[in-house]
């Protein structure tokens, strides 16, 4: 296939650009670099490859590029809550507007796969499975653009979308602001976490397997468009707490505790089911603890500096 992605330098961009060139696709990927990231360097020899260093909000280069791929992926995005809230005009600019662009310009042939996010479940229900029926409550700006934009995405047409659950592992565009990647540097480096809220909930999903949904949604399309997919660890619905008991199992020494008072700016608390999209024959092979051993050996490498998105 001939395959548009936005935001290919991103990470999960990084990692799944280079599985499809190793596939024999051809890929247009385009990104603004505005993390002076190099993560496609590795990728450059092959020329399968289209490289183009512009920003997604230029509609003119993106109505031309759309015009020679056969899929649109549209990975470019304020990615997190605390980077909306940061800056919330560019956030609806680059997580709606541009890909309601894309939407747009399409052919309605054209297929359409795009990663949203669980976090639009918000709060859920003490014991219960949200399900891709479960009615999403987003409590973030970064969440309701999400919904917002899902929701066209699915009324478009040829289209699949994928909830996914909060992403964690190393990636050639490395993020230190997700939070297993976070708690497992800090565990590495500090040997000590004070939690809020440590009862929170949330799943979980590796950088890899997020890739290879992808992969797998292109090549099963025709059975699965018009439809939004959980995708996550059926066995990661931890709290932050007992996500920091498996963390320490790898580093015995690092101490966590939480704090009586203070609370989490992310309110984010829920338990997801995956069923469907394993029913759909996609199952995950990544789990948690080979994520944090795979950290683990990667902060031997890099430091904070530059690797997240505020």
């Amino acid at each position: 296939m001939k395959i548009l992605i936005t935001g290919a330098a991103g990470y999960i961009g990084s990692v799944l650009v280079p599985i499809l060139l190793q596939k024999g696709h051809e890929v247009i990927a385009v990104d603004n670099f505005m993390y002076k990231q190099t993560s496609l360097l590795e990728c450059c020899h092959y020329d399968k490859l289209t490289l183009i260093n512009e920003d997604v909000r230029n509609a003119v280069l993106i109505e031309q590029q759309l015009k020679k791929v056969d899929a649109i992926l549209p990975l470019a995005c304020l990615t997190g809550a605390p980077l909306c809230d940061k800056d919330p005009i560019t956030a609806r600019a680059v997580n709606f507007e541009a890909i309601k662009t894309i939407l747009a310009k399409r052919d309605p042939d054209q297929m359409v796969i795009f990663p949203t996010t669980n976090s639009g479940y918000g709060v859920g229900e003490e014991g219960i499975h949200c399900t891709e029926e479960t009615p999403l409550r987003p409590v973030s700006l970064y969440g309701q653009l999400k919904v917002e934009i899902e929701k066209m995405i699915l009324e478009s047409g040829n289209s699949i979308t994928f909830r996914f659950a909060t992403v964690f592992g190393v990636s050639p565009r490395m993020r230190l602001d997700l939070l297993v990647n976070d708690f497992t540097y800090r565990a590495y480096h500090d040997r000590f976490i004070v939690l809020f809220e440590a009862h929170f909930k949330r799943n979980y999903l590796h950088v890899r397997d997020a890739a290879r949904a992808f992969i797998y949604g292109l090549e099963n399309f025709e059975q699965m468009k018009g439809e939004a997919y959980n995708i996550g660890l059926s066995d990661a619905n931890i709290s932050k707490a007992e996500l920091c008991k498996v963390i320490k199992e790898q580093l015995p020494n690092f101490y966590f505790t939480e704090a009586e008072i203070g609370e989490d700016v992310d309110k984010r608390d829920y338990i997801v089911s995956n069923k469907k999209i394993e029913a759909a024959g996609f199952k995950t092979e990544h789990s948690l603890a080979y994520g944090i051993k795979e950290l683990i050996k990667g902060f031997q490498i890099i430091k904070k500096s530059g690797y997240g998105n505020i």
